[in-house]
């Protein structure tokens, strides 16, 4: 593509942030499924399997439409490259536990501190400056969590641990990811980010393989990698539409989609706490992306 078309496709914001939109529309569309499927009695190892199985499959097409050849798939950093797959299972795996347990709009919640982790831990992992402004909004976003976790009140569940740890996970993935970005080409990283998912789990899969009672749950089973990836494929061409500074706020649509799913399938509305928790979140990780932006412009 060249730089003048590439610099007519960011001028189409709109399209931008309507890809941005449907992307966290089927990332929602995995944990909801998920969360049905366990609630059914899945296990989430099956589930994550079948998530980074699909996953690997197209990926391995993608990567392979040029012509099949071993070099396509080495890199020069594939201990890092192997490690970012880890940190992304890591993730899932722990998300996809915590789902069976808490409510979808908690577990979004959750999942939305990490950018704030990013933001903590760009400094020490990265060497890049973190302000006074970002770094109070840090620390606000994590009393946000802890007003949405409400650890004193007689609905904590112990699996909130679980998805601090998996939002830990994806925060260290995406400092990783930020770090191979410009060295290790997106195909390669996609692939094995799917295929050590998907080697791990195997194992795991078979020992607890249950199979689901009906075709629908069937369908959801098999289409977790495809939403998955359609996912990814949305978001990465909402970015050739739009900068990161226009399309980043739109990520939050994502807790209104499972506030949604939550409310028409599983009759969950969320408490005050939650509310309260996620109001904070979303507000602390707006202030980084808006001193993210004013830095970006000034550069």
């Amino acid at each position: 593509m060249s730089r003048l078309t590439a610099k007519a496709n960011e001028n189409r914001p709109v399209l931008g942030i309507f890809l941005m939109l449907a992307a966290f529309f089927f990332f929602s569309m995995i944990d909801t499924s998920v969360k049905m499927l366990t609630i059914l009695g899945i296990p989430a190892m099956q589930l994550a399997f079948m998530r980074y199985f699909g996953h690997v499959v197209i990926s391995l097409g993608l990567i392979a439409r040029g012509g099949f050849s071993f070099d396509r798939f080495g890199s020069e950093k594939l201990l890092l490259v192997i490690l970012r797959g880890a940190l992304l299972m890591a993730a899932t795996v722990l998300n996809f536990i915590a789902l069976r347990y808490l409510p979808l709009t908690l577990t979004a919640t959750i999942t939305f501190s990490a950018p704030l982790l990013i933001c903590a831990l760009s400094w020490p992992l990265l060497g890049e400056r973190v302000g006074i402004w970002r770094g109070g909004a840090v620390v606000v976003g994590f009393v946000g969590i802890i007003v949405a976790i409400h650890p004193f009140g007689d609905d904590f569940h112990w699996a909130v641990f679980l998805s601090l740890t998996g939002a830990l996970s994806f925060a260290f993935y995406s400092l990783l990811t930020r770090k191979l970005s410009g060295i290790v080409a997106t195909d390669t990283m996609q692939f094995y980010a799917g295929l050590v998912g998907a080697l791990v789990l195997l194992p795991l899969a078979i020992v607890e393989w249950t199979n689901p009672a009906s075709l629908v749950d069937w369908v959801l089973l098999f289409m977790l990698g495809f939403f998955g990836w359609l996912g990814h494929q949305l978001l990465t061409q909402a970015h050739g539409f739009a900068p990161a500074s226009t399309l980043t706020p739109f990520s939050y649509a994502f807790i209104v989609y499972l506030t949604i799913w939550s409310y028409f399938l599983f009759d969950h509305v969320p408490d005050a706490w939650t509310i309260a928790g996620a109001a904070i979140v979303i507000s602390a990780g707006l202030i980084i992306w808006f001193r993210e932006r004013r830095r970006v412009q000034k550069q």
